[in-house]
C-alpha cells in the first residue's frame, strides 16, 4: 500500500488529523508519494472520493498521481477525486455552467486587447510621459488580476505613480475589454479562476480535504480561490526555496504567513532527499542558508553509493565554453536524454545548442517558445477552433492578420461583417451571404469604425475584376468593403475556398489534413520561411529559407499525428489549448531555463554561464533571495554527477565577467565576493521594453 512504503516523516505527515496542515517538502524528498499516501489515508479513513480536490501545477503531475492511486484502488472509486491544475479543474466547472465558454491562451487576448488599445488616441492628449505600449499594458494588467485583490488602478499607480495622468485611459481599456470578452464568450487562464472563485461565494461545493502541490507557487488569486471552496480539511505541500515565480505573480508569503492566517496549523517537514549525492546537497545547503530561514530545515542525504564532487569548469570565452560542454557529452556514457543543460537566461541556450548540433548530437529545448505557440501550429488551431466555435472572434482576427495590409482593426470589422450577413451565423456569412432583408450594417454612421456607414462610402466590387473571382464570391458583400485590397481579397478566395471544402468532415484529423495541404496555408508557410531565412542586411538566405520551411512542414506533421488520436474536433482543440504547454517534441539532450526544470531531476547536469550579471541576473532580478533560490532549485536537479561552468570573457561583445556570487557562497571560488555598484536606475521604458 502506498503508506508502507514512507518514511517516518512522510508517514506523520500523511496520517495527520484533518486540519489545516503544510508540509515542507525540499527537493527530492518524496512529496508526490507523501499526497498520494495522503489520500489513500483519507479514502481508508471512509473519506467520500468526490469531497477530495487535489490542485497541481500541471495535469501531468495530476495524471502521475491518480495512475499511482489506481495500483491500489478500484478505478471506479480513484476517478471520483477531483483532481488537475487550478485552471483546468475551475474550466471543468464552468463549462458545466456556461457551455458556450471559450478559452483563450494569452496572445489571442492580447490581439483583442490591442484591437481597443488602438482605438485611444493619446497623440491629442498632450502628455508629458511617454504612455505604455499596448502588450506592456496588457502584460501588467494579467499580472494585477494574479497579484492583486485591489482596483486595478490603486494596484498600478503604486508602481507608476507618474502615469496617473492617463490612469483613466488604462482603466477605461481595461474596462472594455472585460465587457467584450463576456459578450464573445472568450475567458482567460485569469478569468477562470476569478469566475470560479465569484461562483463559489454564492454556491459552495462541499470538499471534505484539498490538497494543494507546489504551495509555494501560488498566487494571490490561487490563495484566494482556495479560502473560497472552505474545505473542512487544507493539505498543501511545498517548499519556500523553490519559490522562483514572482515574476508570473507568485506569491511566497502565502507559504511564509501560512501558521498566521490558519492559527490552528501544523508544519511537517521532509528533509531526507532520495535524489542527490552528499556533495551536491552540501553544496545547496551552502549557497541557501543565506536566505531568511522561514521553517529551519537542512537536507539529509537518502542514497548511499559513490559519489563525485561538484566541479566547476572556467573558460576563457563564451563560445569556447559552449564548445567544451559538448565534447563532455559527446564523451559521456550517460544517455542524451537524461543529460540536462540549465541556464538562467534563454540567450545562453544557443550557443550550446549550435554547439551539440555541430557535434551532431541530438538536444530539445524547452523553456523558450513552445511548439503550440509556434505561428504555423497556431494557424492551424486557430482555423479549427473556428470550426468548433463560429463566433471566436480572436481565432479569426489570428487568421486574417496574415492577410496583407488587414491588421486586428480591419479584421475585427470582417468578422462583424460576416455575422452580420449570415443573420448572427459566421461560416454562413462567409459562405452564403444573405444581402436582402437585412438592416446595414452600421446604420448609425461610426467614422471611427469605418464599417458600411453610408452608401458612399460603400467601395465597388468592379475594382477585383482582375482577379477573375468565381460568382458567388464576386458578388460577395464583403467586396464593397472601402478598406479591402486585392491582396486581402485574395486572401479571403483561399480562406472561403478552405472553409468551403471543409463542410461536413467531423475527424480532426481530416480537417487538419486538408487546411495543410491548402493553398491558404501554403502561403503561410512560405511568408514564414522568408521572414526566417532573412539575413541582417535585408536579404533572403535560400539554404535558411529551405531549413525553416522543413521545420514548419515538420512541426505541422507532428500536430498531425496528434489529431489522429481524437474523433471529436472539440475534444482536440480543448486538448491542445489546455494541455499544449505540457508536451514537448523532440529528443536528445534537455536544453532548460531553470523555470523549465523545475520538477525533473537526471544523472547528469550542467549549469551554465555562472558569471555575475547573467547568474544572477542583475537586470531582470527581483531580489537576490529569488535568484539564489533559482541556483538552489538549478543545481538540485542533479542526482550523480553536476558541473557549473563559466567563461571569462564574451569576445564578440567584449566584456569580461566574474564568477558568481553563487560559486563564492558554495566554496568553489576563493574570497569575498564584491557587490558590483548599481549602475543608476532602471527606467521604466526598459521595462516596458524587456517585457515586450
Amino acid at each position: 500500500m502506498p503508506l508502507s512504503s514512507l518514511n517516518d516523516e512522510q508517514l506523520s505527515a500523511a496520517t495527520a488529523d484533518l486540519g489545516h496542515n503544510l508540509i515542507i517538502a525540499s527537493a527530492g524528498t518524496g512529496k508526490t508519494s507523501t499526497i498520494v499516501g495522503r489520500i489513500a489515508h483519507l479514502l481508508h479513513s471512509g473519506i467520500e472520493p468526490s469531497s477530495i480536490l487535489l490542485l497541481t501545477f500541471t495535469n501531468k503531475a495530476a495524471g502521475e498521481m491518480i495512475a499511482r492511486l489506481e495500483r491500489y484502488f478500484p478505478k471506479k472509486i480513484v476517478s471520483k477525486i477531483e483532481s488537475g491544475t487550478f485552471h483546468a479543474v475551475s474550466y471543468r466547472w464552468l463549462k458545466e455552467i456556461y457551455p458556450t465558454l471559450a478559452l483563450k491562451q494569452p496572445s489571442e487576448l492580447k490581439t483583442l486587447f490591442r484591437s481597443i488599445y488602438e482605438k485611444r488616441n493619446f497623440e491629442r492628449m498632450n502628455l508629458t510621459i511617454q504612455p505604455f505600449s499596448a502588450t506592456y499594458l496588457y502584460e501588467m494588467y494579467s499580472l494585477y488580476q494574479n497579484a492583486s485583490l485591489a482596483g486595478f488602478d490603486v494596484w498600478f499607480l503604486e508602481k507608476y505613480p507618474d502615469h496617473e495622468v492617463v490612469m483613466d485611459v488604462y482603466v477605461d481599456i481595461a474596462q472594455e475589454f472585460e465587457k467584450e470578452k463576456i459578450e464573445y464568450g472568450f475567458a482567460s487562464f485569469n478569468d477562470l479562476l476569478l469566475r470560479m472563485k465569484s461562483h463559489l461565494e454564492e454556491n459552495t461545493i462541499p470538499f471534505t480535504e484539498v490538497l494543494v502541490d507546489e504551495y509555494q507557487d501560488t498566487n494571490t488569486l490561487q490563495s484566494a480561490l482556495i479560502d473560497t471552496l472552505k474545505p473542512r480539511s487544507l493539505f498543501c505541500v511545498g517548499d519556500y526555496d523553490q519559490s522562483i515565480y514572482a515574476f508570473n505573480g507568485a506569491n511566497i508569503e502565502n507559504i511564509a504567513t501560512y501558521s498566521k492566517r490558519y492559527p490552528d496549523a501544523k508544519i511537517f517537514t521532509l528533509k531526507t532527499n532520495y535524489r542527490s549525492t552528499a556533495p551536491i546537497l552540501s553544496l545547496a545547503n551552502r549557497v541557501i542558508e543565506r536566505n531568511e530561514r522561514i521553517y529551519p530545515k537542512k537536507l539529509e542525504v537518502g542514497r548511499v553509493m559513490k559519489s563525485y564532487p561538484p566541479k566547476l569548469l572556467m573558460y576563457n570565452d563564451l563560445f569556447e565554453q559552449y564548445q567544451s560542454i559538448a565534447e563532455g557529452i559527446k564523451r559521456t556514457h550517460v544517455p542524451n536524454d537524461q543529460i540536462a543543460v540549465i541556464f538562467r537566461n534563454n540567450s545562453s541556450a544557443d550557443g550550446v545548442e549550435a554547439s551539440l548540433r555541430e557535434y551532431g548530437i541530438p538536444c530539445k529545448r524547452k523553456g523558450g517558445t513552445s511548439f503550440f505557440d509556434a505561428k504555423e501550429i497556431k494557424f492551424l488551431l486557430d482555423l479549427m477552433a473556428l470550426l468548433v466555435n463560429p463566433k471566436d472572434m480572436m481565432a479569426f482576427i489570428h487568421v486574417f492578420e496574415y492577410a496583407r495590409g488587414v491588421g486586428s482593426a480591419l479584421s475585427k470589422e470582417f468578422f462583424q461583417c460576416f455575422l452580420h450577413f449570415g443573420n448572427g451565423h459566421f461560416m454562413q456569412g462567409v459562405l452564403a451571404p444573405r444581402v436582402y432583408d437585412l438592416p446595414k450594417l452600421n446604420p448609425n454612421k461610426n467614422v471611427q469604425l469605418g464599417l458600411f456607414d453610408d452608401d458612399h462610402e460603400i467601395g465597388s466590387a468592379a475594382r477585383f475584376k482582375a482577379l477573375n473571382l468565381e460568382s458567388a464570391l464576386y458578388e460577395h458583400p464583403l467586396l464593397k468593403h472601402p478598406k479591402l485590397t486585392s491582396d486581402a481579397v485574395t486572401f479571403f478566395k483561399e480562406f472561403y475556398t478552405l472553409m468551403r471544402s471543409v463542410q461536413g468532415m467531423e475527424k480532426p484529423a481530416d480537417i487538419l489534413k486538408a487546411a495543410i495541404s491548402s493553398t491558404l496555408y501554403s502561403g503561410i508557410v512560405e511568408l514564414l520561411s522568408i521572414q526566417r531565412g532573412r539575413l541582417k542586411s535585408g536579404e533572403v538566405d535560400e539554404e535558411k529559407k529551405k531549413q525553416a520551411k522543413e521545420r514548419i512542414q515538420r512541426k505541422s506533421g507532428l500536430l498531425l499525428d496528434l489529431s489522429r488520436q481524437y474523433k471529436e474536433l472539440r475534444r482536440f482543440i480543448n486538448a491542445m489549448v489546455l494541455g499544449g504547454n505540457e508536451l514537448s517534441e523532440g529528443e536528445g539532450v534537455n536544453l532548460l531555463t531553470v523555470h523549465a526544470s523545475k520538477g525533473l531531476e537526471f544523472p547528469e547536469v550542467y549549469v551554465i554561464d555562472l558569471v555575475d550579471g547573467r547568474f544572477p541576473n542583475r537586470k531582470m532580478m527581483s531580489s537576490i533571495e529569488e535568484e539564489r533560490r533559482l541556483f538552489y532549485v538549478a543545481v538540485t536537479r542533479a542526482k550523480d554527477r553536476l558541473y557549473l561552468s563559466l567563461a571569462k570573457f564574451d569576445r564578440v561583445k567584449k566584456i569580461d565577467y566574474k564568477p558568481s556570487q553563487f560559486l563564492h557562497e558554495a566554496g568553489l571560488v576563493k574570497g569575498e565576493f564584491v557587490e558590483p555598484e548599481p549602475k543608476g536606475k532602471k527606467v521604466k521604458k526598459t521595462k516596458e521594453e524587456e517585457a515586450s
